[in-house]
């Protein structure tokens, strides 16, 4: 029998997400035993994972989805985890902070309305480029170091997110497209990258918004047999806080296309 080709897709594995020294800017309940998890399973089976991609948020702190962006009628920037509905900026109860930006701000949240995926959110600043959030979490990337040495191989690293204008929870393609940016365009070369593969496994942060808008997208890229090879280490990926209902609906979704469901000690 032919081996399978296994992909292990790791998104986001970063400190300010995985709140190992307490100063973490987002951290989301539950990643720092994800991590760990995840980091055993890559030691004890490396031998039968072909790939390890990795996606890393990289933002700066001037960027539409945090709160120095936005101000109210009174001239306050929201706070981390306001909503930013199109209504409310068609009222006039939020603008953009930069008059030159106004336009595309207000353009930008009817565009998030119209494709329906969701509400702007107003994020803590996370995962600035250059500061030690921005960084893998030290647990596993010290099992992905120890793999790429065993092998010689080369976990690559995609980011997104560096486009100050639109919201880039998916590391396949921007939520709102921003002109004249290609980063923010459908990436092909992940994509085609993990066409490539039987098995692709599914982990990482936040299992309600970034590694359910990265499989979302990459499922829409997907015939119906390849969306099969898609499988969520579900014991390696856990949600923001509150938002609960987003990572089951994404998995309940996802489950119906095809997705499959193992854990960490089970699938090898």
């Amino acid at each position: 029998m032919t081996k399978q080709k296994v992909c292990l897709l790791t998104i986001d594995p970063q400190n300010d997400f995985v709140n190992r020294d307490g100063n973490a800017t987002l951290a989301v309940p539950g990643a720092i035993a994800d991590m760990d998890r995840l980091a055993k399973m890559v030691e004890k089976h490396g031998d039968e994972i072909d790939d390890i991609q990795i996606t890393m948020d990289s933002h700066y702190h001037v960027a539409i989805f945090h709160s120095c962006w936005w101000v109210d009628k009174k001239g306050n920037n929201p706070k981390p985890f306001m909503l930013i509905p199109d209504d409310a900026v068609v009222a006039g109860d939020f603008r953009a902070f930069d008059p030159d930006r106004a336009k595309w701000s207000a353009d930008y949240v009817k565009a998030l309305k119209d494709n329906k995926r969701y509400v702007l959110c107003i994020w803590p600043d996370h995962c600035i480029i250059g500061s030690p959030g921005q960084c893998i979490d030290p647990v596993f990337l010290k099992a992905v170091t120890a793999w790429e040495t065993r092998f010689f191989a080369t976990a690559p690293r995609t980011t997104k997110g560096s486009c100050p204008y639109t919201e880039h929870y998916s590391a396949v393609k921007a939520d709102v497209e921003y002109p004249g940016d290609p980063k923010t365009r459908l990436n092909f070369r992940l994509v085609d990258t993990l066409k490539k593969y039987d098995v692709i496994l599914a982990a990482g942060e936040a299992l309600s918004h970034c590694l359910n808008f990265t499989m979302s997208d990459i499922a829409a890229e997907f015939s119906d047999e390849q969306v099969k090879k898609i499988v969520l280490l579900e014991d390696a990926a856990s949600n923001v806080g509150t938002f609960e209902k987003m990572g089951e609906d994404f998995v309940n979704r996802m489950v119906a296309k095809g997705m499959r469901i193992a854990k960490t000690t089970t699938f090898f």
